[in-house]
Order: C-alpha cells, then sequence, then structure tokens
C-alpha cells in the first residue's frame, strides 16, 4: 500500500512516497534555509510564496523516484496542523485537488505524530508501550504511546520549547542562523565549564528553557570577552541533561519498553549520544534527513491513520495550533 505524503508546515516543502508505512521509495524536500537566513529567522509570508513555487515540482520528483503514478497511490496524506497559516495551505489545497482530479482518499496528519513515525522508518521493530521526546523549534513534548493513534501528552514546554531556546542563544553570541546546528559547532570546539540554571519543575514532566535563555543573556551582556564556544557547549548541555533526564523518569514511571526520539532538535548529536548512553531502555533515533521536516514521516503515519480508517473529507481545514493529545 503506496502513500504519498506532503508536507508544508513552515519552511520545507516536501513530498514522499512510503510503502506499508516502513518502506520509503522516496522522500524529496526543497528547503528555504538560505533565504530566511538573511532575516535571522523564518518569515511567514515568504515561506508561504516559496511553497506555491515548489510544491508541484517535489511531488513529481517524489513519484518519478518512487516509480509510481496516480493508480499505485492508496492515499494522499497531508499535514494539516500545527504550523504556519500560509504554508499549511498551500499543502492541504493541493493535497484535496489531487485526492479530487484522481479520486483518491485524503488524510490530514498531525506535523506532531508524523514526528514520531519517522521512527516506523528505521527499519526497527517498534513495540508499545513506548516514550516519545518531540523536541523541534516550537515543542518539547513527551508522550506516551499506547498504540498506534492513542497517545498521552505527559509533558509538554511551558514557555520556550529546545529548538526555540538554540535559535535564540545563537542570536545572542552572533553564531548565526538555524540555531540549533550553529549552537551544535561551536560547542564541539568548547568546555562544558559554565553553570547555567536548570529548570526541573518538581512534580511535573514540563519543560522551562525561559530561565536559562535569562541568565544566558545577562552572562552575554555583563561579559564582551565570553567565550562563545564554552558558553555554546554549556548551554547545549544544560538543556540535553533536562530532556534526558525527564525523558528517562517518564519511561521508568510507565514501563516503556522504547524510547523515541522525534523533532528537529533529535539531530542534535549531544542530545542522541547522551539520550542513547544513560537510558535503561533501547533507544530508537531516526537518521538526521527524517528528524527535520520532511513528508516520509507524514506518509509513514498517513498508511496507520488510513489502515484504521481516519479518512478526512475535502472540507478539511488547517489548524495552525493543533494539538497531539
Amino acid at each position: 500500500m503506496k502513500i504519498l505524503g506532503i508536507e508544508t508546515s513552515c519552511d520545507e516543502t516536501a513530498a514522499s512516497v512510503v510503502e506499508d508505512g516502513t518502506n520509503m521509495l522516496s522522500n524529496e524536500i526543497a528547503s528555504q534555509v538560505e533565504i530566511h537566513a538573511r532575516y535571522g529567522g523564518i518569515v511567514p509570508e515568504v515561506a508561504s510564496r516559496q511553497h506555491t513555487l515548489s510544491i508541484i515540482p517535489i511531488i513529481k520528483a517524489a513519484m518519478k523516484k518512487a516509480n509510481v503514478e496516480w493508480q499505485d497511490l492508496a492515499a494522499i496524506a497531508v499535514t494539516n496542523g500545527p504550523g504556519l497559516a500560509g504554508s499549511l495551505l498551500t499543502g492541504v489545497n493541493v493535497a484535496k485537488a489531487i485526492c479530487l482530479a484522481q479520486n483518491l482518499p485524503l488524510v490530514g496528519v498531525n506535523h506532531l505524530e508524523g514526528h514520531m513515525y519517522a521512527n516506523w522508518l528505521t527499519g526497527n521493530t517498534l513495540e508499545f508501550p513506548l516514550i516519545c521526546l518531540i523536541v523541534s523549534g516550537g515543542h518539547s513534548d513527551i508522550v506516551l504511546m499506547k498504540g498506534h493513534g492513542d497517545y498521552i501528552l505527559l509533558g509538554r514546554t511551558r514557555d520556550d520549547a529546545a529548538g526555540e531556546a538554540f535559535d535564540k542563544a545563537a542570536r545572542l553570541l552572533g553564531l548565526g542562523y538555524p540555531g540549533g546546528p550553529v549552537i551544535q559547532k561551536a560547542a564541539e570546539s568548547g568546555k562544558i565549564n559554565i553553570p547555567l540554571p536548570k529548570s526541573w519543575i518538581k512534580g511535573t514532566n514540563d519543560f522551562s528553557f525561559s530561565g536559562i535563555k535569562s541568565s544566558l543573556l545577562r552572562m552575554v551582556t555583563e561579559d564582551k570577552n565570553i567565550n562563545k564556544n564554552d558558553v555554546a557547549a554549556s548551554f547545549q548541555a544544560a538543556i540535553v541533561d533536562v530532556l534526558v533526564t525527564k525523558t528517562i523518569d517518564v519511561a521508568q514511571e510507565y514501563n516503556a519498553k522504547q524510547v523515541l526520539l522525534a523533532g528537529g532538535v533529535a539531530a542534535n548529536k549531544h542530545l542522541r549520544q547522551t539520550l542513547t548512553e544513560r537510558s535503561p531502555f533501547p533507544v530508537i533515533i531516526p537518521p538526521f534527513i527524517l528528524c527535520t521536516d520532511n513528508a516520509a514521516m507524514i506518509a509513514a503515519c498517513g498508511y496507520f491513520r488510513f489502515r484504521a480508517g481516519k479518512i478526512s473529507s475535502l472540507d478539511l481545514d488547517v489548524i495552525p495550533n493543533m494539538k497531539l493529545a
């Protein structure tokens, strides 16, 4: 069963064909990073306009790479939230048009749910119950996966998400954009020798990274000659420690069989290494290309939703603030 996935929630225009939810036949991505880098962040209107230019060529490329025609597809899966409204509308409207023209079922997919299903494309056998840590620019969530489509949100960010914190730290240090990769690169030449606050918020599984960001701001303001590499290494280590510790604690509490990592920040090498080394449970992590926004994860998730009969109507709307659970 082949599913065409379409992803346009933010600044990547992506299309992919996945077979049976686990076999990735193609995964095409048109990135806008260079366009938005000049602004130091994503400009929503620019992103949506770029999606309209890229989406048809990207879909054609994905289908050509997978060697499929419209009649070979079982359904079209598309991200309809959360994300930027203008960007989401481009993908959803194109998906609707294809479904109407080709008489194919439409499957709306939550972007965060899609990130979790990137782990089904790793070739590993996954067993429920699972604990998944989703870390991205806008989200830091701990999710209990009891089965396909059966989730409980156990922890979330109360202010800045991990990816957002990295972006702001990179801006304060003058390292560039996007924040995650440049902080990681600087940290490789630095030492973890600067004490930074860690917010544990006892009695809850939630995260808060506004305190460490404020501490960094004061530090940079008071000391113009600060070693940026050391700061980057210490900042990265502090955030990773909180993410990993809380995830492992939750996995132990709910007797998880495995721990999954997902989202753009899951590409961070220090996070991947620390979680793998410290977790008493098997850890599954997607390859780097499936951590950042992509359509293969949407197609994989779409397959399991389609199998469960969760088909959307052609009046499917975008929900920019869509919740996972």
